[in-house]
């Protein structure tokens, strides 16, 4: 008989709506209608299919088959192979925030601009270095404040992001009945003819698919539920599949109601900035609320934005040098201040966010050209740490007999290793895809080639140093590190 504590309470609708919160988000929609217009509704019925659903039905089952390890994705990965690996992991686990790092000050400074100036011309006129300027600060100054073990924004992330998951909601709702209710214009023409959800599957198509893969990746977070889910074999999968279904109805309604709001066939150059806020704009006119939604939407985000990057400073730092094998970590970036801080550890990741702010504003013209590069930039190497899960569920499926679990998604040795090798592929192949800067090469050549340049050196640069880590520990670490 199990105690309280480790009661198996969760139902499947519980690991639904941890999911969803987990993973979902306005701006997922926003940013890839950006890309691909209202073809993107046959988009997300793809991705749900050929990839998301999948990839959550294999956490499911490494969640449940290592329900001991509290490391995650590391910990899978040292158990099914060995601790360079599962360095590895952890590293690229860690290293693949710095980019999210580097743009959260951004999406700050756009957030307040809306609120106090009720409008998008930050994005529309401010100078790249201005911009970069301010964010080196910002990001500092979390640095400083994280470095005091300051843990304020961990409660205010957790309000925030209900706030936000409430926001995406309402604007779903609002979206798709505005044109029912206030009769205003819909903005896309032909959207009851079935060939503007066609999406064209050419080159320019494949680059943007990174984008898609990003923002349904994560759920590896939801794997420490498995095994405090009712019936694991059986509700599991289901709140896995009903989570499948809620991101697929939020995204294709979500994209049904940017595409009343905003022509698919003229999608505005700064949508990925300003789109969410120029969105609430107008339902609140439609809905004769004035700014209201715009004031609550800028509030949310920079309340989530903060939180985010406060947790994302320490977090996965903690990650890497608590669950890496020390031969593999320098000592000194263990080492630790008054208020428990892995202080050395902090100056690093000053260093690398400082260099992807600083440098990008030396050759890309323009705020919103640097927002939406950054923003790409994300979807090329936050995905990289998905890639570890599915080794993991591939190492997995050829020790099936060796390692048994509550929740079996796949029970074939072959199927399995096929399923994990066949979403390795995707996401690499999104990866090195989604590498092509999406703006108009004609416009600005240098910026163009200057983008592109720097999407294949900052993944490389970042594997890079994972690479280099290893021998100064083997350097400077004292020997009984390697015995």
């Amino acid at each position: 008989m199990s105690d309280g504590k480790n009661a198996k309470t969760f139902r499947w609708w519980n690991i639904a709506l941890v999911g969803f919160t987990t993973v979902w988000g306005l701006n997922n929609v926003i940013n890839n209608f950006a890309n691909q217009g209202l073809a993107v509704v046959t988009s997300w019925i793809l991705i749900m299919v050929l990839y998301f659903v999948p990839y959550t039905l294999m956490v499911g089952q490494l969640g449940s088959a290592f329900q001991e390890e509290s490391g995650g994705v590391s910990s899978w990965v040292r158990a099914l192979s060995n601790n360079k690996l599962a360095y590895f992991a952890a590293w690229t686990y860690w290293v693949v925030h710095v980019p999210y790092l580097a743009q959260k000050p951004q999406i700050i400074m756009v957030s307040l601009s809306w609120l106090f100036k009720g409008n998008g011309s930050f994005v529309n006129q401010a100078s790249p270095f201005f911009v970069q300027g301010l964010s080196l600060i910002i990001f500092l100054a979390f640095v400083w404040v994280a470095s005091k073990g300051v843990a304020t924004l961990n409660n205010i992330g957790s309000i925030a992001g209900i706030a936000m998951f409430t926001m995406s909601m309402l604007f779903i709702i609002l979206g798709v009945s505005a044109p029912f209710i206030t009769h205003v214009q819909i903005a896309t023409p032909n959207m009851t003819d079935i060939h503007t959800y066609i999406p064209k599957f050419d080159f320019q198509y494949f680059t943007t698919i990174s984008m898609l893969v990003f923002a349904v990746g994560g759920c590896e977070k939801i794997s420490p539920y498995v095994n405090k889910t009712k019936n694991a074999s059986k509700e599991f999968p289901l709140g896995m599949i009903i989570l499948a279904v809620m991101v697929a109805v939020s995204a294709v309604l979500g994209s049904f109601a940017i595409g009343m709001i905003v022509n698919s066939n003229h999608i505005p150059a700064d949508l990925m900035a300003n789109g969410a806020y120029q969105a609430f704009q107008f339902l609140g006119q439609s809905f004769h609320v004035g700014n209201l939604f715009v004031w609550a939407f800028a509030i949310t985000n920079t309340l989530t934005s903060a939180a985010a990057l406060a947790i994302s400073i320490d977090a996965p730092l903690r990650m890497l040098l608590g669950d890496a094998d020390s031969k593999f970590i320098p000592k000194a970036l263990s080492k630790k201040n008054e208020h428990g801080i892995a202080i050395n550890g902090y100056k690093m990741t000053a260093v690398l966010v400082s260099i992807l702010i600083i440098v990008p504003a030396l050759g890309i013209n323009g705020m919103n050209d640097l927002y939406n590069w950054l923003l790409n930039l994300n979807s090329i190497v936050m995905p990289m740490r998905y890639l570890w899960v599915f080794f993991a569920f591939m190492m997995l499926s050829k020790q099936m007999d060796k390692y048994q679990s509550d929740y079996m998604f796949v029970k074939n040795k072959a199927i399995g290793f096929g399923l994990g090798l066949w979403t390795f592929f995707l996401t690499a192949f999104a990866c090195i895809m989604g590498m092509v800067p999406k703006m108009d090469m004609a416009k600005d050549p240098s910026s163009w080639w200057f983008q592109l340049a720097l999407n294949i050196i900052t993944p490389l640069a970042l594997i890079a140093l994972g690479l280099i880590l290893p021998a100064i520990a083997k350097r400077t670490n004292p020997v009984e590190d390697f015995k």
